[in-house]
């Protein structure tokens, strides 16, 4: 960090005209560094004998690679040190191999000895960066040995180490998924593991390789369920997300019959809210019997899931928060919803990329469940610091909110937004007010006139969005609004946005009766300025020319004949179409159409009003909080959401089978200790149990239900009781022996096990122990206990049953704490009619902006490789995806597409030997095994051009015939894109001047001065990423080269006042100066 200013200090003038500038420390990347003693300090540290000097120079190379540098070329120098015996040497060896392992597969191959002998080592942090180096060398021939680690992996003592083993899963099932079998064997054996550091791990490989097997997951649910409190962050993620699939295809829905829930005093599972609608469901149920539909009753293992995740709405992860708040949405019970609503509330404090995705869920759910957040109302309120993303995703929030009670604060609120300086915020208002005056009929008239006053405001961008609000407001009462018709008409003079003209012209023409005298007029000024009007007013002027035609034709025959011969030689054909068509229409020829006899009833029909809906009614079918639901389209990797099961599955595919003397050590303890466990606990657990679930009834609730469909015991707990103590006396001494027997086996164990697994130990002996003091072998609650570990038990005191002293509040609990109440708001008599006071008074600028999580933009389209004449039938095109591709991030991803014109099967499509320039490579596709006449495919290739230009030559072999191809990149196609602050960007804008500065000043076209074709052009030129600019009119983009990742800024200053300006700035001054000519190009076109 301190060779910078040193560097700008040099640069300012320091070296003469003509001398080459260099950076003080090779190490750091100066940018004129030279390259030819590049890093010779590290090769000599790294070939000495001294400990001290490789650890010394590995830091600085860890350091280099944390900082973004590449080091690649000390691959050899590292490699050797592989066998190092210093272990914090071997450590850092291993972290860079792990980097650069899948670059350098020829010299990593070689140390293959080396890293199979670090599996064997006593240290669990070597053993698992041996492991992890081996599945980061993608190289098909160690297949079987990275299969044999990983099973020698999953079978170690470390937990540690089996964690690893469960990432090295996918890697190894993406390099040959032919092993699918094994390695589901070896996800099968880690999915029984009982520590949290696996669990997370293997659900992620158990994701990736066999999501179908949802078998494997039976005996581990209530495990997983148990353990997800003290997994780690990204764990609980995934294991929520695999729960909530499990549980739809395993549960029967809690909505789907809510009327017919029982009313049992025993089973506390649901809240006091519902009581209402169990009374009125039972005397539904009973006026009209439903002998097939059975009364719900909820899967003890649904409430366990349910009751274990809730804790996890406090978690700081805003993603912890949100998997929880989808799988509450998607399987809990309408009366428990709720519980997410002040969790999802309180990550809107957090940063902005976080509030985007939270408000998108936020948006989705307040339209089925408006109730749910009504009460944090406030808490949507628009900030003048929010970005506009923002903005309007709380807009949608408030308008899905509002309803006859709170709209008039509502109002006042969208009154107070029309007076921002941000354009599209203020169209989205006044979108918003025209939906709440639809779906509200009291507030429809005051919208109308607050609207109405809008339309004298100097933007005419705010005048334009009124008057097509407006529109769809008079649709739904015309008669009563003529005054506000004829004062639209008035404004086709003043208003030139296309869009608002032709929504004054539709009215104008739909409720000509309304403006008699007006409509005439109004037709006259248009067709004197038809020919310079575009296309979508020129076909409402037909319209109004039709309209006026049937119903005055005296003043309007020659007026519209006038306007139709216009119509008849404009450029547009689909003016030129409707021209014809309505003159057939209206004018009866000699012949007399059938048609022409019903033009009346063709033009002046009833149109049914709009319906004005949120952009999110239709976004719920795809799941909550996933990149798809974020995105209204469905991405790549996404699983469905299974439907729920007409019919229950059987619950005792999730029972697991206990040992026999653990089973004896239950009821013997069982039965000293029952009495005080339920009475200690009976009057203290409830304040502290959530509304819907108390402990004892709880309790008994599922032993009842899992007792009938696991097992054939009775029901009652005291018939269990008979039972047992009937079995017991069966056994008489043995179970005594058997009990004490394992006591003394225990304290050998605990005597004879090392300091080293102790941690480990504890958590088996808590498994064993309380397992003990469960109440019976087949309810969820004593499965549950089999497994948690003893630290659990003293962290969560709502599961443990004996709890605290009365009234001490839980902050697990969400539901303890009431959300804020509102006041009762009396429905004023009169709304304020004035939504245009000021408007001049506030100037607020939003310029932030935040990069939002949108799919590749897309560059050059689809070009020809091979023509069909030249390939004999075979026609093939490519295209840049700009995806990063899976083999190598260096590689330019490039979509083939290949299509069979031909009449005879094309067969064993592949690449042959290429001759390629120095540098570049190719990563093949898969050899297409027959291509069937009219039949098209697809394949993928990889191609590094290492940051030139020059064509990648190959051949595209078939069983038959070679064809010679090349593929030449655009410069814009070699670089990915980077998002940064605006900081960020100055700051390195500020290292790459002088020379690696390209500068050129250009006339941008009328056409292009809006910010979205602006962005839009350049975007598609280069695959650059937009950063944020708090300066209007100025445009800044940010990437790296694919191969070296050589970053590559460009600013367009585009201020209407001067010349626009274009700069670039990188250490390429090559693509540099190529880019500014594409750029440059595109944008003057």
């Amino acid at each position: 960090m301190s060779t910078a200013p040193a560097y700008s200090e040099d640069k300012g003038g320091s070296a003469g005209p003509g001398e080459p500038e260099y950076g003080h420390d090779p190490a750091s990347g100066g940018i004129f560094s030279s390259d030819y003693k590049r890093h010779d300090d590290l090769k000599e540290m790294l070939d000495t004998n001294k400990d001290s000097l490789k650890l010394e120079a590995m830091k600085r190379i860890v350091a280099m690679i944390a900082r973004g540098k590449n080091a690649s070329d000390l691959f050899p120098a590292v490699v050797k040190n592989v066998a190092c015996k210093n272990i914090e040497v071997k450590k850092l060896v291993y972290v860079y191999l792990v980097r650069y392992a899948e670059e350098q597969q020829d010299l990593a191959l070689l140390s293959i000895s080396t890293f199979q002998r670090g599996l064997k080592d006593p240290n669990q942090l070597i053993r698992a960066s041996a492991l992890r180096v081996l599945s980061s060398i993608r190289v098909p021939i160690i297949v079987p040995i990275m299969m044999l680690a990983i099973k020698e992996a999953a079978s170690d003592m470390s937990p540690y180490v089996r964690k690893t083993a469960a990432h090295a899963i996918p890697k190894l099932y993406s390099l040959d998924s032919d092993q699918k079998d094994q390695l589901i064997e070896v996800i099968e054996k880690l999915l029984a593991d009982k520590t949290t550091l696996v669990a997370g791990s293997v659900v992620m490989a158990f994701e990736e390789v066999c999501p179908e097997r949802i078998d494997l997951i039976h005996k581990n649910y209530r495990k997983l369920c148990n353990l997800l409190i003290d997994v780690e962050e990204w764990g609980q993620v995934v294991i929520i997300s695999m729960l909530t699939r499990y549980a739809r295809t395993q549960f029967l829905s809690p909505t789907q019959n809510e009327s017919l829930l029982e009313e049992n005093p025993e089973k506390a599972f649901y809240g006091s809210e519902e009581d209402e609608a169990k009374g009125t469901g039972s005397e539904e149920a009973t006026a009209t019997p439903l002998p097939a539909r059975k009364p719900y009753v909820m899967d003890p293992d649904h409430r366990l899931l349910l009751r274990n995740t809730k804790p996890l709405l406090q978690s700081r992860s805003a993603a912890v928060v949100m998997a929880v708040a989808q799988l509450y949405f998607h399987l809990a019970p309408k009366a428990e919803v709720g519980v997410i609503a002040k969790a999802l509330v309180r990550l809107l404090r957090s940063h902005s990329e976080v509030q985007y995705v939270v408000l998108q869920n936020v948006a989705t759910m307040s339209i089925k469940r408006r109730g749910m957040f009504e009460p944090y109302l406030k808490s949507f309120y628009i900030r003048s610091t929010d970005p506009t993303q923002i903005k309007i995703l709380k807009l949608e929030v408030l308008t899905n909110l509002a309803n006859e009670t709170n709209i008039p604060t509502v109002l006042r609120e969208f009154q107070t937004y029309i007076r921002s300086m941000d354009k599209d915020f203020v169209a989205a208002t006044i979108q918003a007010i025209g939906r709440c005056a639809t779906n509200i009929g009291r507030v429809r008239d005051t919208c109308l006139n607050g609207l109405v006053q809008l339309l004298s405001n100097r933007d005419e961008l705010v005048v334009a969005e009124s008057v097509v609000v407006i529109k769809k407001l008079l649709q739904m009462q015309p008669a009563q609004h003529g005054e506000i018709i004829k004062h639209l008409a008035k404004l086709t003079d003043n208003i030139q946005v296309p869009m608002a003209r032709a929504s004054i012209l539709w009215l104008i023409g739909e409720y000509c009766e309304h403006v008699p005298r007006m409509a005439p007029d109004v037709l006259r000024k248009m067709a004197k300025s038809f020919t310079a009007e575009e296309d979508i007013v020129k076909l409402q002027v037909i319209n109004l020319a039709a309209k006026l035609y049937l119903t005055n034709s005296k003043q309007t025959k020659l007026l519209t004949q006038y306007v139709l011969s216009l119509a008849k030689y404009d450029q547009n054909y689909d003016i030129r179409d409707r021209a014809r068509f309505t003159r057939q229409l209206i004018v009866p020829s000699e012949q007399g159409g059938a048609l022409s006899r019903h033009a009346k009833k063709l033009f002046l029909a009833p149109k049914p009003a709009p319906v004005l809906e949120s952009s999110f009614k239709d976004r719920d079918h795809f799941q909550l909080g996933s990149l798809s639901h974020l995105l209204n389209a469905k991405a790549t990797g996404y699983q469905e959401l299974p439907d729920w099961p007409e019919e229950a599955p059987d619950p005792s595919v999730r029972n697991v089978e206990v040992p026999e003397w653990t089973k004896c050590s239950n009821r013997e303890k069982r039965k000293e200790k029952e009495k005080p466990f339920y009475s200690d606990s009976e009057g203290e657990s409830g304040p502290t149990e959530s509304a819907d679930s108390e402990p004892e009834s709880e309790s008994e609730s599922d032993s009842k239900s899992s007792s009938e469909s696991g097992s054939g015991e009775s029901s009652s707990e005291s018939d269990n009781e008979d039972q047992d103590e009937d079995e017991d006396k069966g056994r008489g001494s043995e179970s005594e022996q058997s009990e004490e027997e394992g006591e003394k086996k225990k304290r050998k164990k605990r005597k004879k096990l090392p300091e080293g697994h102790g941690e480990d130990s504890s958590s088996d002996e808590g498994s064993d122990s309380s397992s003990s003091s469960s109440e019976s072998e087949v309810t969820s609650e004593s499965e549950e206990e089999q497994d948690e570990p003893a630290s659990w038990k003293r962290k969560t005191p709502p599961s443990s049953k004996s709890a605290p002293a009365a009234k001490e509040i839980s902050l697990l609990d969400l539901e303890d704490f009431t959300p804020p109440s509102i006041q009762p708001v009396s429905p004023p008599t009169v709304v304020s009619t004035s939504l245009a006071a000021d408007l001049e008074g506030l100037t607020l600028t939003d310029s932030s902006l935040v990069p939002s999580l949108l799919s590749p933009v897309p560059g050059v389209g689809r070009q020809e490789l091979l023509h069909r004449v030249a390939g004999e039938g075979l026609a093939v095109d490519y295209a840049f995806s700009r995806q990063p591709f899976s083999g190598d991030p260096h590689m330019v991803s490039v979509h083939i597409y290949f299509s069979n014109s031909s009449e005879t099967p094309i067969k064993g499509l592949h690449v042959g030997t290429p001759k390629l320039p120095a540098g570049i490579s190719i990563q093949e596709f898969p050899e297409i095994e027959s291509l069937a006449p009219g039949e098209s495919a697809t394949a993928i290739m990889g191609i590094n051009f290492c940051d030139s230009t020059q064509a990648a030559n190959f051949q595209l072999c078939t069983q038959t015939r070679q064809f010679y191809v090349s593929i030449q990149p655009p410069v814009g196609e070699l670089m990915a894109p980077v998002f940064m602050s605006e900081n960020e960007f100055k700051k390195e804008q500020g290292k790459l001047t002088g020379m690696n500065e390209i500068t050129e000043k250009l006339t941008l076209p009328d056409a292009c001065r809006s910010d979205h074709i602006v962005v839009q052009k350049v975007t598609a030129t280069a695959n650059l990423g937009r950063v944020p600019c708090g300066t209007s009119d100025e445009y800044r983009f940010a990437g790296r080269t694919l191969t070296s990742g050589s970053l590559v800024l460009l600013t367009l200053d585009a201020r209407p006042t001067r010349t626009a300006q274009l700069i670039v700035n990188s250490e390429k001054m090559v693509i540099g100066t190529m880019l500014v000519k594409d750029v440059i190009q595109a944008l003057t076109q």
